[in-house]
């Protein structure tokens, strides 16, 4: 017969489970720790997918995803279309060579790509509607905010008679049964069309003025290329200027400047450009002129049309600066950033 073993003790038992205890909390981390382990682990699971690839694909200067196209340096760094061309026009203003702010590799249009993938990627990822919250791919959001949201800030039909109301889109209806407007006087109306008639006379005055130029005698239309140059001062000021060209038997150059009345245009961060137009030849007689500056067939400049008029003499050879009509700082920077900037001048003469 086998013999049978004896059965451990109560005190031999709690002994052991002693020894067992403590060897688990001699190798167990610290509760601090665990806790940290934990937290993360949790705060992983909260974090979207789309919200870890919006870090990874956002621009590298303004941290916002890009909301057109998406340029990389050489090593691969996101800019956004805006920032990158913000970046290319303060290194032409200094004088210094364009650098990823990332890297510091260098960049130019040249060396620095469209990163395609990227674009599609983003456009697909979603944004939230500054006017109701709700969270829609990027690639139709502008879409929804501009037609579709209920709650899209939205105009009454009688603002033209002087209505001020502006409210979500879904409370037009209702205000416009309610508006007062309708049923103001003809006095009360009328002060308000006089605003409207100001801005359309403003705007008729320009097209007949175009149309009335179309009839002169002499009218020249030149392609100009506008290039970047350095100023001979102590402090190398950056202008842009065209090569001669010809009209009314006369040579002509465009100059071109950076916020004409700002010493130091690097230190702004709004932008325009101004030009004059210089008479090179010696004229015996004044020479009344009118002009303008359109995009062109060649290039791609964006701005609202304005004409000028100036007296040329042998002893007044130079036009004032005036403002080139653009829309905003982004567009300035934009031409900043290209090697060129090129525009159509017409020129009336009677």
């Amino acid at each position: 017969m086998s013999e049978t073993q004896p059965s451990p003790s109560s005190s031999e038992i709690s002994s052991q489970n002693i020894d067992s205890i403590e060897k688990h909390e001699e190798f167990a981390e610290p509760e601090s720790k665990r806790r940290k382990v934990s937290t993360k682990l949790g705060d992983e699971k909260k974090y979207k997918l789309e919200d870890r690839l919006g870090g990874i694909l956002c621009c590298a200067v303004c941290l916002d995803l890009p909301r057109a196209a998406v340029y990389q340096c050489s090593n691969g760094h996101l800019m956004c279309a805006g920032c990158f061309t913000h970046i290319l026009a303060d290194a032409r203003l200094r004088e210094e060579t364009a650098t990823c702010p990332s890297c510091r590799v260098e960049i130019s249009k040249t060396t620095a790509t469209r990163n395609l993938a990227v674009e599609n990627a983003v456009s697909e990822l979603p944004a939230e509607c500054q006017f109701c919250n709700k969270q829609f791919p990027r690639n139709s959001l502008t879409r929804h905010e501009e037609t579709e949201c209920e709650e899209r800030i939205s105009g009454c039909k009688y603002s033209r008679i002087g209505c001020p109301w502006r409210g979500p889109m879904h409370e037009r209806s209702e205000h416009e049964n309610e508006c007062v407007h309708p049923n103001r006087s003809g006095r009360d109306v009328m002060e308000t069309l006089k605003v409207i008639d100001q801005q359309m006379i403003e705007e008729r005055k320009l097209y007949d003025s175009i149309f009335d130029l179309l009839g002169y005698d002499r009218i020249a239309f030149s392609e100009l290329q506008l290039k970047p140059y350095r100023t001979d001062e102590f402090v190398h000021r950056l202008f842009y200027e065209s090569s001669r060209f010809s009209a009314f038997n006369c040579q002509w150059v465009v100059k071109a400047r950076i916020n004409n009345n700002q010493k130091d245009p690097t230190q702004s961060s709004e932008r325009d450009m101004s030009y004059q137009l210089i008479l090179k030849s010696k004229s015996a007689t004044p020479l009344s002129l009118s002009y303008i500056v359109l995009r062109g067939p060649v290039g791609d400049i964006n701005l609202k049309p304005r004409i000028y008029e100036f007296e040329f003499t042998e002893q007044n050879n130079e036009s004032p600066y005036v403002k080139l009509p653009l829309p905003d700082t982004p567009e300035c920077n934009r031409l900043l950033a290209a090697t060129t900037i090129n525009f159509r001048l017409i020129m009336f003469s009677k």
